[in-house]
């Protein structure tokens, strides 16, 4: 397996956002953060070698490459901006040269009572919108269609402050939440509204996975 420093200096390497939409709060997730949450995923959990991956809200694809660095064996990012998609196939190709990596255009929120999809990939990553513009609730909604695609566990981002809340909501879903990381997201100045060059989020890195209710 990858070590944790090689994967990181890989994905140094993904290009950024040049002009990122507030509305969609493209921020990107820094390469060191990144690195850290797939590898723990993989080393501790196997959630990567050889599985199937969906990476929802994929943006510059940074989750993708990661997880086919470390061994998917198919990843899946999905995403609704085409600019976002353009910047994921550029990093894509510049990392991981192979068909084991594609990208779909679509509203993952469209999915959420979707059967189509249901149990088609064995592991979900993501870092979704937290909702603190205009999209109140946006978060849960990801989680919520991510409920319908997954088999063994998904992976997700959020603001330990609402942690009370998303272990609350998670489990109306049927799933059991468990905090693997308490982490400081340094989320740098990026939009003209900014007024410090960067600031600390804290956030959890969670594993959300079925309950033993609804394991078939």
């Amino acid at each position: 397996m990858m070590k944790l420093r090689q994967l990181e200096i890989e994905l140094e390497e993904v290009l950024k956002f040049k002009n990122p939409k507030v509305y969609l709060e493209q921020y990107m997730t820094p390469p060191h953060l990144a690195a850290c949450l797939l590898h723990m995923a993989d080393s501790k959990f196997h959630d990567i070698y050889g599985k199937t991956v969906l990476d929802i809200g994929c943006g510059s694809g940074i989750l993708s490459c990661g997880a086919s660095l470390l061994g998917a064996d198919y990843t899946l990012g999905v995403d609704i901006d085409e600019d976002a998609l353009t910047l994921f196939r550029e990093n894509c190709s510049m990392l991981v040269p192979s068909n084991s990596v594609e990208c779909l255009q679509c509203d993952i929120r469209q999915y959420m009572t979707n059967k189509s999809f249901r149990t088609s990939f064995d592991v979900i990553f993501m870092n979704p919108p937290y909702g603190t513009k205009n999209n109140k609730g946006i978060d849960m909604e990801f989680l919520e269609a991510a409920t319908n695609m997954f088999k063994t566990a998904i992976y997700s981002l959020h603001k330990t402050s609402t942690r009370k809340y998303v272990c609350k909501r998670a489990k109306s879903m049927g799933l059991d939440a468990s905090v693997q990381a308490e982490l400081r997201y340094n989320l740098d100045a990026t939009f003209t509204f900014h007024k410090v060059k960067s600031k600390d989020i804290e956030v959890d890195f969670i594993r959300f996975t079925p309950t033993k209710q609804t394991v078939k």
